[in-house]
Parts: C-alpha cells; structure tokens; sequence
C-alpha cells in the first residue's frame, strides 16, 4: 500500500495548527484526563510504548518486562556456561546485552522506572542489609554465582560513604569489578542491566554504574550522566563497581 507523504512545507499555516489542535483535543480523549500533563512532561514515555529497549546495531529493539527479564538472565547464566529459555527474544538483543556496544563498554538496555510508594519501612537483618536490600543479594548470588560484594556487614556500616548514603540505611549493596576494565565494564553492565529488567520485582530504587544512573523514580526508560562529588576517583565515579540500593518504605 502505498503512502502519499505531504511536507510541512506545502501546508497551509491555519491547516497545520488546526490538525494539532485536533490532535491534541483527540488525545485527551483517548487517553483519558491525564493525557495532556502527561503530554506536557518531556522524556516520558507515551501509553503503549515498551517497558524495556535494547539498542542494537540494527537499531533499538522493544521489550516487554518480562522478555527484559528473561533475556538479561540468559545472558547471565550462559556467562556461566549455563543455558535458559530465550524463545522469542532476537538474537541480536542477546548478543548485545552480552557483547555490549563495539565501540566502548557501556549500556544497552533500560527499562521504564516505576518506584512503588506503599512499601512499609523495614529494619536491619543480621547481615546488614534490610530484607529487600537482602532478597536483591539472594537473587542476584542465584543468578550469577558468588559476586565481590560490598557496602554493608552485619551491625550496619556508619562510615566510607557520602552523608545521605542508603548504606547506612542497610538498603544498598556494590557489586565489585576490579580492577577497571573494558572487560569488567563489560561484565558490569551485563548485571547492571539485569537489575533494572528485574526492579519492578525487587523494588529497586537506583542503579549507578561507569558514570551513569538509572531511577525507578523517572519514568523515562533511560540511563542519565552521573556527577560523581569531588574528587571524582574510579570509586566515587562507580568505575569499579555496581551500586544498586532498594527502596526506604514509606517512612524512609
């Protein structure tokens, strides 16, 4: 079928506003009250939109929450030399997200962030960690074997990090890649990527990794630039590892 495409050119200028205006009133109709503010918020994604996107070098590949999940999984375990159910996911989204992009290690995929607000405050456990900041570390050992974890111990840790750190909180743990690498960017990103497909489940709040963050509080499937403070080391920059911290509940 073809198309006859018509350049903003050759339209009259009342045509042209006319068919926004109608375009806009059509949407508030279609998408409900809350269409037009949702409109109006740059970077957030429209209804119908994919949960998750990988870009590959054929372009950027939608994904829903749940083929996020698997295909970061698969990855992960096949890195162990084990297999899993990857049926319908595109083999150019798996090798990817295990290859990373070309030119440089760095991201691949991201997910829309949703933060669940009824979540009730939660108390240290005997490793240091509250019980969701625990279930994450549970998850992620089951996926990808034991990991050079670090940023709690039983007690609770009350000094290392910045002053509103969810360390000291016991809701967050760093999952170490050292010495700094392609290689370990590499192997970074591929967990980095698995938490944010899984964060929905885990109630994860933040992801930074290699000088990028990702927020369950932002709509906007996106990885964004992250200002490390002062001096701006490999460490405080998240060169050499994986922070991801949970959720406070609603008394945080």
């Amino acid at each position: 079928m073809s198309r006859t495409v018509i350049t903003r050119a050759g339209l009259p200028g009342r045509f042209l506003l006319g068919a926004l205006l109608l375009g806009v009133l059509a949407a508030a109709v279609l998408l409900g009250p809350t269409a037009l503010s949702a409109l109006r918020t740059e970077g957030v994604p429209l209804p119908g939109g994919p949960d998750c996107t990988v870009e590959t070098s054929d372009g950027a590949v939608g994904l829903d929450r749940a083929e996020a999940k698997r295909a970061t999984t698969a990855v992960a375990l096949a890195a162990r030399g084990l297999t899993s159910d990857t049926s319908g996911i595109d083999d150019a989204v798996l090798r990817r997200l295990a290859d990373g992009p070309v030119d440089d290690a760095g991201p691949a995929l991201s997910c829309r962030g949703s933060a669940a607000t009824d979540l009730p405050r939660e108390d240290l456990t005997a490793t240091g960690l509250t019980p969701r900041a625990e279930q994450v570390r549970s998850e992620l050992t089951a996926v990808f074997g034991e990991q050079s974890l670090g940023g709690f111990a039983p007690g609770g840790v009350g000094q290392g990090h910045g002053g509103d750190s969810t360390h000291y909180d016991g809701r967050a743990i760093d999952v170490f890649f050292r010495p700094v690498s392609e290689e370990n960017r590499r192997e970074g990103w591929i967990l980095a990527h698995w938490l944010v497909a899984h964060a929905d489940d885990l109630d994860i709040q933040y992801v930074i990794f290699d000088d990028r963050f990702w927020s369950a509080h932002l709509a906007r499937a996106q990885w964004h630039p992250y200002a490390a403070p002062a001096p701006a080391n490999e460490i405080l920059r998240h060169l050499d590892h994986v922070h991801v911290d949970v959720l406070g509940g609603d008394a945080a």
